[in-house]
């Protein structure tokens, strides 16, 4: 028999375009079940379990959620705290006050290790909790998942965005280095691939953090590209690291920035690109080249959303819930695909997911290491998205010059 009494829904992490779709999953799915007494959400995710910051979402109109579904960001804001165990037995008398007797938190997989270590609490304690992590992470890089949601938005996002490198660095030819989000994982990176659609487009060359990053080989390869397409369009992993496993950042900065993870502060600086610039024109003497760090844009974009994806985080959290009441179980809620193109939902052990990183594919990486292969192409595709545009060129022929010689 299901448990009777309320649940709780709190986002952790990064936000991301496609995470509130998951939060009204939840919270619609929740509210057609009696047993569910009241649905609750967590303002700032765990911080706002312990100071006991709660809405009751279960007086939200529905209409006005849906508005909030397709409203990227998290509508409940976030925290980066990372709880450790006695964190989480704080928690867990929080949840016990309230009667909680269903949590689900969306998040990655350090919102999955919190998640199991408070359904631990409650198993030491005897008390009926059902607990559920619900995925989320633009890097991609939960295991067992085949995808995320929530990177299929920033995919697409960065996959625009080098569209448009495309065109203005053709129209007046450089070199151009474009950081993006991804300390161990290069998903992110490698969706920029799919900007290429002529022979001669970039990013010609791809750089991510599973593969050593050498500094002479890379301008070997920018020059190499530049002497045959007059330009060179370049997308790299904020990650990247050298033969010894260091990020290259850490060798710019003595005062490093470290977060409640112990993570090296590698966003909200554009060092990386300001040194791989400095780079390209002190040795190979190119005049004109530019870089740009992607920063926050590619998480929470407006206007550039993947339906897949925003589909796929509704029905994560709709699952989440089912398989909470319906087969009264605990875990975290993964993503299967099964055909070209469509998924299935299992619910995962925590243990399998929590704290732990999954890694592009080899099979996805290119030999030398500073690109993809067609079967990435092949896996991110219809992750994207519907209606993705596609540039195109002036294919009329050349006149024939009267005046100057060919």
């Amino acid at each position: 028999m299901a448990l009777e009494g309320k649940a709780l829904v709190a986002q952790g992490g990064g936000p991301t375009a496609v995470i509130n779709q998951s939060l009204v999953g939840i919270v619609l799915e929740a509210r057609k079940f009696s047993q569910v007494t009241k649905v609750y959400g967590a303002v700032k995710g765990v911080q706002g379990i312990i100071s006991e910051d709660f809405l009751d979402l279960t007086q939200e109109t529905t209409h006005n959620l849906e508005q909030v579904a397709m409203t990227p960001s998290s509508a409940l804001l976030s925290t980066r705290a990372k709880p450790d165990n006695k964190y989480c037995h704080e928690i867990f008398k929080v949840l016990k006050a309230h009667d909680i007797r269903y949590f689900f938190y969306i998040g990655g997989n350090d919102s999955a290790d919190t998640v199991r270590i408070v359904n631990e609490e409650a198993e030491v304690a005897g008390y009926d909790l059902r607990a559920i992590h619900v995925p989320k992470t633009i890097d991609n890089d939960l295991t067992v998942n085949d995808h995320t949601p929530g990177y299929g938005s920033a995919a697409r996002f960065v996959a625009q965005a080098f569209m448009g490198v495309n065109l203005d660095v053709r129209s007046l030819p450089g070199v151009y280095i474009g950081v993006v989000m991804g300390r161990n994982a290069g998903f992110l990176t490698a969706a920029s691939s799919i900007a290429q659609k002529y022979p001669a487009d970039g990013p010609h060359l791809i750089y991510l953090p599973e593969r050593e990053f050498h500094i002479d080989k890379f301008l070997s390869s920018v020059k190499e590209n530049y002497d045959r397409h007059g330009m060179c369009i370049v997308a790299v992993s904020e990650g990247i690291r050298d033969a010894g496993g260091k990020p290259i950042i850490t060798s710019l900065c003595k005062d490093q920035e470290v977060d409640a993870h112990g993570n090296i502060q590698l966003s909200g600086t554009g060092a990386l690109g300001d040194l791989l610039t400095q780079q390209v024109k002190d040795k190979l003497n190119i005049s004109r080249v530019r870089s740009d760090t992607f920063g926050y844009l590619q998480r929470s974009f407006v206007g550039c959303v993947s339906d897949v994806d925003q589909h796929e985080a509704r029905e994560v959290g709709e699952r989440a819930v089912q398989m909470a009441i319906w087969n009264d179980r605990d875990g975290s809620v993964t993503i299967h695909r099964t055909g070209y193109y469509s998924v299935d939902y299992h619910l995962t052990p925590f243990a399998d997911v929590a704290a732990k990183t999954k890694l592009m594919p080899d099979e996805f990486i290119n030999q030398e290491g500073n690109h993809i292969t067609d079967a990435f192409k092949f896996y991110v595709r219809p992750l994207l998205g519907s209606g993705l545009q596609s540039p195109s060129q002036l294919r009329a022929p050349k006149v024939a010059k009267l005046l100057q010689s060919e």
